[in-house]
């Protein structure tokens, strides 16, 4: 059955195959970006800080839309190359992506994180190395695609983190906001009475 698919696979053009990030994993990250600094303005008006409570929400805004961007990444395979891209709006200078031609790619190799989790690399020709993105949604067809497109075993490439840890993720941060609100509540009733 899966050589009936492969074989399938390598007749059929990519037109373009387009894969983002899983949309639990960019729910769960952004929840935590904002249960982690949300607070702040709050505590810095019922506190001496040297921070404004309008800076520190200017420099929320700015790290969500920066955040939001790194969480646009797109992975667009179609018969000549495998790409990584952003939209438009992200500056290169901040997230620069990538684009490796089929016939270019030497080998996919795989690296230990200091976590103790496994990356995997494209290796080029010339010996470049190119992350291959694992956080999307149909890795398993991304790296069948693969190994049609290069002849590359990818049956062991697994991906880096499964649902089940960004479903964990994701109740800590809701229970993390809701001690958020507590803390909210507290810091206006106490700007409210004037008892700071």
């Amino acid at each position: 059955m899966s050589s009936q698919f492969e074989s399938n696979l390598k007749s059929e053009q990519l037109t373009q195959s387009v894969f983002h990030i899983s949309p639990l994993i960019r729910l769960t990250l952004i929840g935590l970006y904002l249960a982690l600094t949300i607070p702040l303005p709050f505590l810095a008006q019922v506190s001496s800080t040297p921070i404004t409570p309008g800076i520190l929400w200017l420099g929320i805004g700015f790290g969500l839309v920066a955040l939001y961007g790194v969480l646009s990444e797109q992975v667009i395979l179609d018969d000549e190359t495998i790409q990584v891209s952003y939209p438009r709006w992200v500056p290169r200078f901040f997230r620069q992506g990538w684009s490796l031609p089929w016939t270019e790619v030497k080998e996919l190799k795989q690296r230990t994180t200091g976590q103790g989790g496994l990356v995997y690399y494209f290796l080029s020709q010339s010996g470049q190395a190119y992350l291959l993105p694992m956080r999307v949604v149909g890795f398993a067809r991304l790296v069948q695609l693969v190994q049609a497109k290069t002849g590359i075993d990818t049956q062991d490439v697994r991906p880096l983190s499964q649902p089940w840890m960004y479903l964990i993720l994701l109740a800590f941060t809701l229970l993390l906001l809701l001690i958020d609100g507590w803390v909210i509540w507290t810091s206006r009733t106490l700007t409210i009475s004037g008892t700071f």
